[in-house]
Formats: structure tokens, C-alpha cells, sequence
């Protein structure tokens, strides 16, 4: 075993919705403990403003600060939380937020200064987690496979750990440790802007607008009828690679059901690239508190579990996922794989800074 470190991670998805903080201690091979978390909602202001700049257009450089601040915030709510001081932190993983993700082209961009969060903080932080990735060849995406792996050391295989964010992503962990990894198609993203035009909320709370719904399959068929779900993997999505208007025409209930359906019938689709199905589906991130969504899962995949379950915080997994890959870009262990995101061989990654005055 590595030295053992104390690290935080900070994720802010492509839901938008805010900052995930969570703390560990880890060698970033092993996971020894995890630690408190917390969830910091971006104020409506912040929240247009980051997304007025995807896409990479816009005030960006504002966005970017501000949004440093706000994770800055997150971080000493945690820490004041967990009654830990910033000495007693050795790094923190800053994903940033990404507003801009093309590999065919070789950019992804995820915003954010690691080095005013090492000055405001007082903290080592390392970022930049995914363009080294990209510029030998690879999808940049998905990242948290690698964490998946670890804590799922002691579970049956194979297993699929099914992250539903904004974008949806599967990790397949096999026997023997063999990792696939891609992003399956949409998660949360079209769902939510089809809430939001139709009914102003941010979301479909517990999926009860889709559950009153009808799903169109004709719709649903020419959503599906996309080169992305037949190509093989490594692939990953951009927020916004696909779009509600397939379904303009729909009534609100009618639009949230097929849209719902398309998300889970990608995951389901996605099958196809597995070497064997999953024993299990453990799944992450916001898709999972939609009990429609999952029951169309279950229906489609068969066991499918949130990864409570297992004992996991699925809402931590992803900021957990950056304090693991902090520690291990510090020891320069890969920080993706080939089976992962289709670099050519492993790639480590990440850039350090470090406050004032420290080493």
C-alpha cells in the first residue's frame, strides 16, 4: 500500500444543479475511509449564468471565477462540517465543470482555476483531470471507473455501476478486474429541459410528469435510430449531442414518458457492447431518486439496485471519484485506461497547484 492520504473531491455536473464535496482517505488504490459530504445548490444567478457558457462562448472567464469561489465555499462548508482544518487535507481533486467536450477534436474543457482554489483554501489542488486523456487519443470520459472498480472490489461479477448525471455512463467491472467504460446516451439533461420549457421546474420530481405520461414509440424509434448507440466503445457524450425536439408536438406528460423511455432504453441498448451481462446494476447519481426511470430499468435490465444497496452514497460517488484520482495523479498512477476511455495505453493526468509559501 501507498502512503495514505486525506483528500477532497469537488464535482459539479452536467445537471447543474450544484457542488458535490466529499473527503476520503485513500492511497488511490485502495479506499481506507470515507468521510463526511455535502451538496452545495448553485444560487439561480450562478446557475444561468454557467449556463449561458457552454459551449465554450460567453463570459467565461467570469463564470470561471465565480464558480471557483462557490467551490471554495463548498470546501470550507465541508471542512467546518466534518470539524477538520485545511492542514489536516493533503489535496483536493477539482473537476471544474465542463463546457465543452469534443475528443473527435481533441478539446475538452472543463473551467475552473486550481490555482485561486489553492489560494483560497490553503490547500494543494490538483485539476485539469482529463486533458492529457484527450491528447493522447482518448475520450476524456467517462473518469470514475477506476473508482468504481476499488469499491467494488468485494461484490459478485461482473457488475455494471450505471451513473445517471446529466449524460448517463456505465462501468462494467468483470471477473478479474477487466474495465469497460462509456457513456450510454442521455441521462437526466433532456428530461429536465423538457420539464423546464413546459413546466418551469428544474426537473421531474420523483418522475411523476413522465409516470402520467404515454411514450410515443414513434418518437422514441427515430431518437433511437442514431449512429452513437450501434458504434462500439470507447465514445462519451457532450451534454448537449442530442436535443428535445424529436418530441416537440408532445404534451407534457406525453414528452417526459418517451423522453424517460429513450434514457432507459439507451442503457438497455448498451448491452449489446458487454462481454456478459451484469449479475447487478448499481446505480448513481440523480437518475436514480426518479422511480420511473428505474422501474423502466428493472423492466429492461432486470436487477437494478441505487448503490445504496452495496452501501455506497450515490450522491458522493462522483466527488469521492476526484479526491481518489487527486491522490493517485499525486503517486503518477494512470488515471484511465484503454477499456476506459480508448487512450492508446494508460495515461496519468491532472496538474498540481499549491498555495503560497508550500510544497
Amino acid at each position: 500500500m501507498g502512503e495514505v492520504r486525506t483528500a477532497i473531491g469537488l464535482m459539479s455536473g452536467t445537471s447543474m444543479d450544484g457542488i458535490d464535496a466529499a473527503w476520503l482517505r485513500t492511497d488511490g488504490e485502495t479506499v481506507v475511509e470515507i468521510g463526511g459530504f455535502a451538496s452545495t445548490p448553485y444560487d439561480p444567478d450562478l446557475r444561468g449564468r454557467l449556463r449561458g457558457v457552454l459551449g465554450g462562448t460567453g463570459d467565461v472567464d467570469g463564470v470561471a471565477d465565480a464558480i471557483t469561489r462557490a467551490h471554495a465555499d463548498a470546501v470550507n462548508g465541508l471542512l467546518k462540517k466534518s470539524a477538520l482544518a485545511p492542514e489536516n487535507i493533503d489535496v483536493i481533486g477539482f473537476h471544474g465543470h465542463t463546457v465543452l467536450h469534443r475528443p473527435e477534436v481533441g478539446r475538452t474543457w472543463q473551467i475552473g482555476d486550481g490555482g485561486l482554489l489553492a489560494a483560497l483554501t490553503g490547500i494543494r489542488v490538483v485539476d485539469d483531470f482529463r486533458s492529457a486523456d484527450v491528447a493522447a487519443g482518448g475520450q476524456g470520459a467517462p473518469f470514475a471507473p477506476l473508482y468504481h472498480a476499488a469499491r467494488a472490489a468485494g461484490l459478485d461479477r461482473p457488475v455494471a455501476v450505471l451513473n445517471v448525471g446529466g449524460v448517463a455512463n456505465l462501468t462494467w467491472i468483470g471477473r478479474g478486474g477487466r474495465l469497460i467504460a462509456f457513456d450510454t446516451g442521455p441521462g437526466n439533461a433532456l428530461v429536465d429541459d423538457w420539464v423546464a420549457a413546459h413546466t418551469g421546474a428544474a426537473m421531474d420530481a420523483d418522475g411523476r410528469l413522465a409516470a402520467g405520461g404515454t411514450v410515443h414509440e414513434d418518437v422514441l424509434t427515430a431518437m433511437l435510430d442514431q449512429p452513437y448507440f450501434a458504434a462500439p466503445p470507447p465514445k462519451s457524450l457532450d451534454r448537449d449531442d442530442f436535443s428535445v425536439l424529436p418530441a416537440r408536438g408532445l404534451s407534457a406528460a406525453d414528452g417526459a414518458a418517451t423522453l424517460t423511455e429513450f434514457t432507459a432504453r439507451t442503457v438497455a441498448d448498451a448491452m449489446a457492447h458487454l462481454p456478459e451481462p451484469p449479475r447487478r446494476w448499481l446505480v448513481t447519481g440523480g437518475g436514480r431518486h426518479n422511480p420511473t426511470l428505474m422501474a423502466a430499468l428493472r423492466r429492461l435490465l432486470g436487477r437494478v439496485e441505487p448503490v445504496e444497496a452495496v452501501g455506497w452514497r450515490g450522491d458522493a460517488i462522483e466527488a469521492e471519484a476526484f479526491a481518489f484520482l487527486a491522490v493517485r495523479s499525486l503517486r503518477g498512477l494512470p488515471l484511465s485506461l484503454p477499456s476506459t476511455t480508448g487512450v492508446a495505453s494508460a495515461v496519468t493526468g491532472g496538474r498540481l497547484h499549491c498555495p503560497a509559501g508550500s510544497v
